[in-house]
């Protein structure tokens, strides 16, 4: 055999030296063929990305972290099947590789599955937007102002401005109160006057109080009415609308301004008291 790859065949060559040739053909043109599959998938993955990014930064509506997510996830799938096509140039088998991979990726995923419900969640959030930055909401007796929503927590500042994080899997899992998504809101309160008051003196001077403040809205009417016979009161139930922004601080200053208005205007406001009566020994 050795004879045989040593005998002269054309211009004084080998046939040893023709495979060493061709051998070095095949690698420097599998080498080509690699290096032109990166070049066009890094090509066609910029391009994919930016196509994708660009739907979110074109449509006001939609999310651009959404999109920018997209446009990530879309360029890794597109290098991935690159390297593979590359891998296949050198002869390499992928089909065990993918099977291997898959098979880590379960392992992966089932490690890590309270994370990809996290993401999973964040992918429903930013593309449903029940939530956004800037609103005041409730989720699971948790509120507070969303300062940020990213793939895997809701970011949010309490009413005493210290940070609140959300999975958000808690978040998409519960019931979301969003207070800041209608313009209006409607102010509650309860007021008790004696049971020897004129009902009707009571009611109009907590009406005029309320009422005399521009905060509150004449349209749709507000609701005035007796609800309640207590045990030292008879109570108002009062509700009167208002704007969103103005809510919290109308509420506190008509609960102050109309107990000093039934003040003076010599209107009972009880209270619960209690005797007790000791036996003389």
């Amino acid at each position: 055999m050795e004879e045989l790859l040593k005998t002269e065949i054309w211009n004084g060559k080998s046939i040893a030296d023709y495979l060493t040739l061709d051998m070095m053909v095949s690698v420097i043109g599998s080498i080509a063929s690699a290096i032109a599959i990166l070049v066009i998938a890094l090509l066609v993955s910029g391009w994919i990305s930016r196509r994708i990014r660009g739907i979110g930064e074109n449509h006001a509506k939609l999310d651009d972290t959404l999109f920018n997510f997209l446009s990530n996830i879309a360029r890794y799938v597109v290098m991935a099947f690159a390297i593979l096509f590359v891998l296949n140039t050198f002869g390499i088998q992928t089909t065990s590789m993918v099977a291997a991979i898959g098979a880590a990726g379960l392992a992966i995923g089932l490690a890590l599955q309270g994370t990809l419900s996290n993401v999973a969640a964040g992918v429903m959030l930013i593309l449903f937007r029940p939530i956004k930055v800037g609103d005041f909401v409730e989720i699971n007796d948790k509120s507070g102002t969303v300062k940020d929503v990213t793939l895997n927590f809701v970011e949010m500042a309490s009413l005493s401005n210290t940070q609140v994080i959300v999975p958000n899997s808690e978040v998409w899992g519960n019931t979301i109160t969003n207070y800041s998504v209608y313009p209006t809101r409607r102010a509650e309160w309860t007021f008790g006057v004696g049971y020897g008051v004129n009902l009707a003196k009571a009611e109009q001077v907590i009406r005029d109080t309320i009422m005399a403040d521009e905060r509150a809205h004449a349209d749709p009417e507000p609701f005035i009415q007796v609800t309640n016979l207590g045990g030292s009161s008879v109570d108002f139930l009062v509700r009167v609308w208002c704007d969103r922004t103005e809510y919290f601080a109308f509420r506190a200053d008509m609960t102050r301004k109309v107990k000093e208005a039934l003040d003076e205007a010599d209107i009972d406001i009880p209270y619960p008291t209690r005797t007790i009566i000791s036996e003389a020994s």
